[in-house]
């Protein structure tokens, strides 16, 4: 059983969806895009678009469509995933 990446156009679809829901939000900077991540209660966060290349960061999207599909409650891209986990892989994608 192998692991189902991300297609780039759902990846587009992801950030379109994310762009247009989040214009009532905070301001996000020209190449990055708001992610809210919690089990419970969820944490916003603005990561480069560059974390898409990842397959790490793909993997997370991938739990995000199996849980959420594309209705995301929050109003932006919600990835199911504790906080330290996610703040451990964003250091990790930034080392690197």
């Amino acid at each position: 059983m192998g692991i189902r990446l991300p297609s780039m156009v759902q990846a587009k679809q992801i950030l379109k969806l994310q762009s247009y829901l989040s214009r009532n939000q905070a301001e996000v900077p020209k190449g990055y895009f708001a992610v809210y991540i919690g089990e419970v209660e969820k944490r916003r966060y603005v990561v480069p678009i560059s974390y898409l290349n990842h397959p790490s960061f793909r993997s997370l999207l991938c739990q995000a469509e199996e849980e959420f599909g594309f209705n995301h409650p929050m109003g932006g891209l919600t990835i199911p995933c504790n906080e330290d986990a996610f703040a451990d892989l964003t250091t990790r994608l930034n080392a690197s």
